[in-house]
């Protein structure tokens, strides 16, 4: 073949590769995660959240991160914890993170060397929001449930401001507290009422003739047909209701009930790398606004939150929580439930 043959042929594959290159570059090209160049393959969330809210996050993730594929698995937080003591006691947890609002059970996976040590991004920068006493490097916030008063609009005039606006005779007889033997969220309401306002405030309401109620789901379900007039009641369970037409409304009292809800990776996972980039997702910006727009407090300060959520700035939120020793309340769990029962079953 002659030397001019040859480098004709040669000029002619440089010309095929370019086009090829400059095709690729068209389409849209790839991303880093899809080419090799950042974490890829499945990781599994266990998560208390609602399959209609967790869904909108995992959909967000996975379009940003193609390379990397989010199965989820939502349940309560006492049926997670059990499947992940079964799985444990079989000899691997098959979930890579986990994400309840449970706080003692982290407090407790952290001191049993269950979970893997992680300080994402946004919280090493300083961008979000940590109300947890004593904080770890085990596990982190991603939003804030706040629970409040819900009221049935067809049932109360005026929405109380204060927990002392409970105690009137507009509420005799009419106001709710989900059982704290059945519902996490209302164990540490409870608990976080009687550090705030001692054991007086639940003398006080059964004197008033308040009442315990089902799980957490029931006594906005009550509420909302009228049983109750008025419930202590998690925001986004409300929020959910207002949506499907009930006549509710929701208020905040001055001192509010404010429950982090912590996301960890397990020691166990063997892609810590891309449940990393998971959790980095959550607390960014992008993972922050789907949070507030499920109609939960985000810990990322500056998410727009629509209006009729009615919620607070989340830097008001963190002054106007009550404070409460989560390591310190897991130990006296069963003596807060029996008092608690004792007094509004009286």
């Amino acid at each position: 073949m002659s030397k001019m043959k040859s480098r004709t042929i040669t000029a002619l594959l440089l010309v095929l590769t370019l086009m090829v290159l400059s095709a690729c570059d068209l389409a849209g090209g790839t991303t880093p995660a899809a080419t090799g160049d950042g974490p890829t393959g499945t990781i599994t969330l266990y998560t208390s959240m609602k399959e209609s809210k967790i869904g909108d996050i995992v959909r967000a993730f996975n379009a940003e991160y193609p390379g990397i594929h989010v199965e989820h698995y939502s349940a309560g937080a006492g049926r997670l914890m059990a499947r992940i003591a079964a799985e444990r006691e079989a000899g691997q947890i098959q979930a890579d993170l986990i994400w309840t609002s449970e706080v003692p059970d982290f407090y407790r996976m952290a001191s049993e060397e269950m979970l893997h040590r992680f300080i994402p991004t946004a919280r090493a920068n300083g961008e979000i929001m940590n109300p947890l006493l004593v904080e770890s490097e085990y596990f982190t916030p991603a939003r804030l449930g706040a629970l409040g008063v819900a009221y049935n609009t067809n049932r109360v005039a005026t929405a109380p401001t204060e927990w002392s606006d409970l105690l009137g005779p507009e509420w005799t007889n009419g106001f709710a507290i989900a059982n704290p033997s059945l519902s996490g969220t209302a164990l540490v309401s409870v608990a976080m009422l009687e550090a705030t306002f001692g054991v007086e405030i639940f003398h006080q309401l059964r004197a008033n003739g308040a009442m315990v109620g089902g799980g957490s789901g029931q006594v906005v379900d009550d509420t909302a047909i009228g049983e109750f007039y008025g419930s202590l009641a998690v925001d986004y369970i409300v929020f959910d209701a207002m949506d499907l037409g009930a006549t509710m409304g929701m208020a905040w009292p001055t001192e509010m009930i404010v429950i982090p809800s912590p996301v960890a990776i397990f020691r166990d996972s063997e892609n810590t790398d891309a449940a990393e980039t998971f959790l980095n997702f959550l607390l960014s910006p992008a993972g922050q606004q789907i949070v507030a727009d499920n109609g939960t407090t985000p810990v990322r300060p500056g998410m727009y939150m629509a209006e009729r959520f009615n919620l607070p700035p989340v830097e008001e939120m963190m002054e106007r929580a009550m404070v409460i020793d989560f390591v310190a309340m897991a130990d006296q769990r069963e003596a807060i439930i029996t008092n608690f029962l004792d007094i509004m079953q009286n």
